[in-house]
C-alpha cells in the first residue's frame, strides 16, 4: 500500500516507550508529524532523532505531536530515548503493519546487497488526519526545519 497527498492518514495502534501506546485516530485535532526511520542507535537515526528533539518546543508551540515510528521493540526504544534524552514518543511497530500501510516498507540496496527495510520517510498529517506533506529518502541535514515550516503552514 502507498500513500498520497490528500488522502486520510491510515490509523495505526502501536506500543511506545515507556510502556504506553499511541492510536493515530485518538489525535485529531491536532497536526502530526511522523517520522519512519530505520533502526534505533544508528548515527543517521541518531541525528534525525535529536533534530527532531532539539525541535520539539517550536513543534509543541503550533500544538503539533511528533512520533517516530521504527521496527524496534519499545524496551529498546525506551533505551534510545534515555541516552538521548528524545522529548517525544516512538512507537514500535514489530510486526511493520504501520510500515506497510504508509508504504514505507522496501527494497533498499547496500554495496549491491538487496534486502527489505525502512525508507527514511515523514509524512504531515493536518487535525483532521489528512496527509499534507509526504518526504521519501529523507536526507536528514536541515530536514526537521523543513517539516517544521510545513507544520506551521497548516
Amino acid at each position: 500500500m502507498s500513500i498520497a497527498i490528500g488522502d486520510s492518514a491510515p490509523d495505526f495502534d502501536l506500543p511506545t516507550d515507556g510502556g504506553g501506546h499511541v492510536k493515530l485516530s485518538d489525535l485529531r485535532g491536532k497536526p502530526v508529524v511522523i517520522y519512519f526511520y530505520p533502526k534505533d542507535m544508528t548515527p543517521g537515526c541518531t541525528t534525525e532523532s535529536c533534530d527532531f528533539r532539539d525541535q520539539h518546543p517550536n513543534f509543541a508551540a503550533v500544538n503539533a505531536e511528533i512520533i517516530g515510528i521504527s521496527k524496534d521493540s519499545a524496551a529498546r526504544h525506551d533505551k534510545f530515548k534515555a541516552k538521548y534524552d528524545l522529548n517525544f514518543t516512538l512507537a514500535a511497530d514489530e510486526d511493520g503493519d504501520a510500515c506497510e500501510k504508509y508504504g514505507v516498507w522496501k527494497e533498499k540496496s547496500m554495496y549491491g546487497k538487496k534486502y527489505m527495510g525502512i525508507e527514511r520517510t515523514t509524512v504531515v498529517i493536518d487535525a483532521e488526519g489528512v496527509i499534507r506533506n509526504i518526504w521519501e529518502k529523507v536526507k536528514v541535514k536541515g530536514h526537521v526545519d523543513e517539516v517544521l515550516a510545513a507544520v506551521k503552514a497548516l
